[in-house]
């Protein structure tokens, strides 16, 4: 175990050190932190509500190529997220 001595430093400016050094390091780190949201996926009858069409509609969005499926054994599932960025502006 090694010691260390401070010589012409009162604690309150040690404290004072320790806090800037642990601060600056915290604002680095928030800076570049972007927490990662959970997937939600939703099942074709969830987005066939959410649009309000039939799921014959849904079907045909995912065989054109609109929405992207995932599947788990038999079920099929979207991310939220890909039907939110499949959403296109209308120029209106």
């Amino acid at each position: 175990m090694s010691t260390i001595q401070f010589f012409q430093v009162s604690p309150e400016q040690l404290q004072s050190e320790i806090t800037k050094g642990v601060k600056a390091h915290l604002d680095d780190f928030l800076k570049h932190f972007k927490p990662k949201q959970p997937n939600d996926y939703l099942t074709r009858s969830d987005v066939a509500q959410m649009f309000n069409v039939d799921l014959s509609t849904i079907a045909n969005w995912q065989k054109n190529g609109k929405l992207k499926p995932y599947g788990l054994g038999g079920r099929v599932y979207f991310l939220r997220s890909d039907i939110e960025a499949s959403l296109t502006p209308l120029n209106g």
